[in-house]
């Protein structure tokens, strides 16, 4: 976890001076909806514990100047270049030729998307530091990406307006770094609060709280291995995707109901069959995981679950052995209600529904056996929903993590 007290040091070492604000971005798990928010339809995620923060201060000039404790090294550029560049795809930092390191990507594009939204921008000097794992699916480079536009918004002293916001994190990423994600995962950055996941429309972009239930713990299993996005399949599946629907003649997945797919399944060919059934399929469960949770139907949500893992096993091809083998493992776990793996795929992390009162054996069991499978070492943490992005300052962020 990481700590504040350290990280505000860092800062006076590195500056000279105290920091001003401490601003916090958490990742997230998705609970159950994926591949789904590309395709205008419905997800489901909750914030959790882990997060960014950064720790920055005021610049009199137009300069943003940020060093990183978890990548070592410094990025130091001018608002005004990166607000009149072209985006390139990948690119590290500059369009402009300019390198540097890879993570202040998510800073340049950042500013340059908030600028090209309308934001107001100064410049100001930080430290980031933050304990969500890269590459695990849990969305450490949307938590990146709001943590760098609260900072934007405390120099500016601007309002968070939470979709708005997450929409230009959304864009940075897209048109600046160069993966094509949705807008769920910035936007429960943003909006996630304690004890509640967050129902999302990616299309109209209206989300709502769902409480979360109280007799169980999410429990995130990274399986320890990694999947670089930007050069995975998944823009190959968002492809497949839109082209599904452009050969039911639709704007997205989104617009097929699952009562209806029976009469459009022949039309398809493979693997656009497959790719549509699952995303058709998923929004359904989605919408049935809110009246289960609604409805403290454990046992219903955890069988959703399992659905969604098998569909994103065999429709949309996005699991893999690590993954599958975590979830089979949990399953067989007393207390486990159901599991998945979450995230783009292909890697990184699974999830398990685990009443209370087992979770705390759930958890060696799962690593003995999974290590013993596999000869990896995971990492399995109990989670519960976690609160959106902050903005403090320094003796309230402070008071924040000791409370």
């Amino acid at each position: 976890m990481t700590d504040i007290a350290k990280l505000v040091e860092r800062f006076e070492l590195r500056f000279g001076r105290a920091p001003q604000w401490v601003v916090r971005a958490p990742g997230r798990v998705n609970l159950i909806g994926e591949h789904t928010d590309y395709n205008e339809g419905f997800v489901m995620p909750l914030a959790i514990e882990r997060a960014v923060w950064i720790a920055l201060a005021p610049r009199e000039d137009r300069r943003v100047v940020v060093e990183s404790l978890d990548f070592g090294g410094m990025i130091d550029f001018e608002l005004d270049e990166v607000a009149s560049a072209q985006p390139a795809s990948g690119h590290p930092l500059r369009p402009s030729g300019r390198t540097g390191p890879t993570w202040g990507a998510y800073f340049a594009g950042v500013a340059w998307s908030l600028h090209h939204t309308g934001w107001p921008l100064h410049g100001w000097e930080g430290v980031v530091q933050g304990d969500v794992p890269v590459g695990a699916g849990l969305s450490s480079s949307a938590a990146v990406e709001v943590a760098v536009a609260c900072a934007f918004a405390a120099r500016g002293n601007w309002p968070i307006k939470i979709v708005p916001v997450a929409t230009a994190c959304q864009r940075a990423e897209n048109q600046w770094v160069g993966v094509g994600c949705g807008i769920m995962d910035q936007l429960v950055s943003l909006a996630g609060k304690k004890n509640h996941a967050v129902l999302i429309d990616c299309r109209s972009l209206e989300w709502r709280l769902v409480p979360f239930p109280a007799e169980a713990a999410i429990v995130i299993m990274d399986t320890g291995t990694r999947r670089g996005l930007a050069d995975s399949e998944y823009n190959m599946r968002r492809a497949q995707c839109e082209q599904a629907a452009r050969l039911l003649s639709l704007r997205a997945l989104r617009d097929l109901n699952w009562e209806n797919w029976p009469s459009c399944e022949s039309v398809l060919p493979e693997p656009f069959r497959r790719r549509a059934r699952h995303v058709v399929s998923e929004n359904h469960r989605t919408l049935q995981a809110v009246e289960a949770m609604e409805q403290r139907a454990l046992d219903r949500l955890g069988r959703l679950l399992v659905e969604s893992h098998h569909s994103l096993r065999n429709d949309f091809e996005v699991s893999g052995p690590a993954l599958d083998t975590m979830v089979e493992i949990a399953l067989a776990q007393a207390g486990c209600l159901g599991a998945r793996m979450t995230g783009a795929g292909f890697a990184g992390c699974a999830i398990a529904l685990v009443d209370n009162n087992s979770v705390h054996d759930f958890v060696p069991k799962v690593t003995a056996e999974y290590q013993s499978r596999t000869g990896l070492e995971p990492k399995l943490y109990i989670s519960q929903p976690a609160d959106g992005a902050q903005i403090f300052d320094v003796e309230t962020a402070l008071r924040h993590q000791s409370g």
